[in-house]
């Protein structure tokens, strides 16, 4: 009897699981056509087994005849785009919308899954995914979300979602399974059962146990909890790695979020990459993703903390020499695979102010969410509750005029307990600043220092929680991470932000920390109340570059060859070099359209302000002033034969 290759895989896949058959039959009843559920939230620590049930999941479902797409939430950008960019690749469809996605998502087999893996990365999705992308697909569509922390309670209380949406929670491995799983990796059942008493079924550390207990026989740990099992058994891992090389490949791999052959070279000078990749490959610490090889996060972290207890010098070498290969990769990156280098400069970043922005760590409790018409009333009563009488008016000015600019934070029961309302400036009429002096204000400070065309420039006009006001809160945090989901979505085109706050002295240590400066002559009074003005400039390479500029600063690392725009100088080795006019114009726009070639008409009519009738060579005077000024650095002004010049970053 010919058998199909999904049976055999489907065998395969099984074969090589243990235990988890309670989760894999309630996974396949999704399919069964009497089947209510279309969402399926699976979470456990790290470690659980939550990608290797997926994976068997996946070649059962098959098996059955179902059509399974897979993604891995760690390569998406965490926005619509990404979303359906990455969708759209996987199922071979070249639309970029997402309607168009989620109707080929439904047509391409009778029953479909779809599953997201490491679901947790992508915080700044949740709500689009549960308000708009999954209720278009079709009923015969399941996802499955997969991550370490349990699902937004909106996915629970929402009225829209009783009865489709389900949770499956994992737990350890019970005895059974546990002893199995470490007898078929080799080990005795003797020192199954020993191993198991400390390791408590938990798949991560049963894995390390298996791998180390070969070299330590006498292993012996200590009833303590799990994450401290895996440090110790990392620990043990590590010392019996007898290659020097491989073990530093291991150290430098813990401090970054992928691994690749580039990073490698950059943070190992004396390393094969290739060899030394190929050798990681093959450890069973690190597993082969789409990007380069992935750590475990659990192991990941143990490495990097005990690097970084014991050779603190050696961990920030690996840190800056990462950073600065991210930096030249970046620059050269086309804009849909800015992303990864993204996600790469955030993990390097250890400010928890700037890593909680955009990954917030534990489960998130509340949901931010598109103000609905009857919103109004909540939202004008935490308004007035907070704000004067006039500060409430310009605020219900702005709903009327534009409700689409609020966004509201729901807690567990659906109830309004704050909203955050951000304008785009090129959408505000002129006449409606009349009646609000802070946007009026902003406005005047745009007019005076224009952004550059094409850039985008948000105003930030007011963000309260219910209880606390202005009072950093978990509320203003939920706002905060969805605006930097608008950020995202924004780059590379989002040059500034405008936020006012009346509570100066709590945010300006962390305003002053993310370069946000305040704008003095833009500072008004309502009701009595001063409200600071400040605007954040991303400056020409937008959230990315505003990052890897954060993470440089951490660092302690120099950014040869960047213009300080406010204060019209460069910085160059250290030093600052001041620029005339012409210099500084010429400079700016160049450097605001980084990796593309100016034309000298182009110069002439933007900084000189008149039609360029050839022959003349102002610019190229300009440019030969700017490249003594920039010293070794001024290969970052290159000629265009033909065309002009161009600015590409050091």
């Amino acid at each position: 009897m010919v058998r199909r290759v999904s049976e055999l895989l489907a065998e395969r896949a099984t074969e090589s699981f243990l235990g988890r058959t309670e989760e894999i039959a309630i996974l396949l009843r999704m399919l069964e056509t009497d089947g209510d559920l279309a969402v399926m939230h699976v979470h456990g620590a790290a470690g659980i087994g939550k990608s290797s049930l997926l994976e068997v999941y996946a070649a059962q479902a098959r098996a059955q005849g179902a059509t399974v797409v897979r993604l891995d939430c760690r390569v998406i950008e965490p926005t619509p785009r990404g979303f359906t960019h990455e969708l759209a690749s996987a199922i071979g469809h070249g639309a970029e919308e997402a309607n168009e996605i989620a109707d080929r998502l439904s047509q391409i087999g009778g029953r479909v899954v779809l599953t997201l893996d490491t679901y947790e990365v992508l915080h700044l999705l949740d709500t689009w995914l549960r308000l708009a992308f999954i209720p278009s697909l079709g009923d015969n569509v399941k996802v499955v979300l997969a991550g370490r922390e349990p699902p937004n309670p909106a996915w629970n209380v929402a009225p829209e979602w009783q009865g489709w949406f389900g949770v499956l929670s994992l737990g350890p491995l019970n005895d059974d399974e546990a002893i199995d799983v470490l007898m078929r990796a080799g080990v005795s059942e003797p020192d199954s059962i020993r191993i198991n008493r400390v390791a408590r079924g938990h798949p991560l550390a049963l894995k390390l146990a298996a791998s180390t207990v070969a070299q330590r026989p006498e292993l012996d740990l200590e009833e303590v909890a799990i994450p401290t099992v895996v440090r110790e058994l990392t620990r043990l891992y590590l010392a019996d790695v007898d290659d020097p090389m491989t073990r530093r490949g291991i150290e430098a791999s813990s401090v970054v979020r992928r691994t690749t052959q580039s990073l490698l070279g950059a943070m190992l000078a004396d390393a094969v990459p290739h060899d030394l990749y190929e050798r990681l490959g093959a450890l069973p610490i690190l597993e082969y993703g789409r990007d380069g090889l992935i750590m475990h996060d659990a192991v990941r972290e143990a490495v990097a903390a005990a690097l970084k207890a014991s050779d603190p010098a050696r961990y920030q070498d690996y840190r800056r020499s990462a950073w600065r290969q991210l930096r030249s990769e970046a620059s050269a990156a086309a804009i849909a695979d800015l992303w990864r280098y993204t996600a790469d400069m955030l993990y390097i970043v250890e400010n928890l102010t700037i890593r909680e922005a955009f990954f917030p760590s534990g489960g998130q409790h509340l949901a931010v969410e598109p103000a609905l018409m009857e919103d109004e009333g909540p939202i004008m009563a935490i308004t007035r509750r907070h704000d004067g009488p006039r500060a409430a008016e310009v605020i219900e000015d702005w709903w009327e005029r534009t409700p689409h600019a609020f966004h509201v934070v729901r807690d567990k029961d659906r109830s309004v307990v704050g909203f955050y309302c951000m304008l785009d400036s090129d959408q505000i009429p002129r006449a409606s600043l009349e009646y609000d002096p802070i946007a009026a204000a902003w406005m005047a400070h745009l007019d005076d220092v224009p952004a550059p065309e094409r850039q985008r420039v948000l105003f930030l006009r007011r963000w309260l929680c219910k209880d606390g006001g202005e009072t950093p809160s978990p509320v203003q945090a939920a706002c905060w991470l969805d605006i930097k989901r608008v950020y995202m979505e924004l780059r590379p085109n989002l040059r500034r932000v405008y936020v006012a706050v009346r509570d100066l002295p709590t945010y300006a240590p962390v305003a002053q920390e993310l370069g946000i400066s305040p704008i003095d002559n833009a500072h008004r009074k309502l009701d009595g109340a001063l409200y600071h003005s400040a605007v954040l400039d991303l400056g020409p390479g937008s959230v990315d570059g505003w990052l890897t500029g954060l993470v440089a600063t951490e660092l302690g690392v120099e950014e040869d060859g960047v213009l300080d725009v406010g204060a019209r100088e460069l910085v160059v080795g250290g030093h600052r070099v001041g620029l005339n006019k012409l210099e500084f114009g010429v400079m700016r726009h160049l450097y605001e359209r980084e990796g593309r070639a100016v034309s000298r008409a182009d110069l002439v009519e933007n900084v000189w302000g008149y039609d360029y009738q050839g022959g003349s060579n102002v610019v190229d005077v300009v440019v030969r002033s700017l490249r003594k000024k920039l010293g070794e650095s001024a290969s970052v002004v290159q000629t265009v034969r033909g065309v002009g010049y161009r600015f590409r970053g050091a």
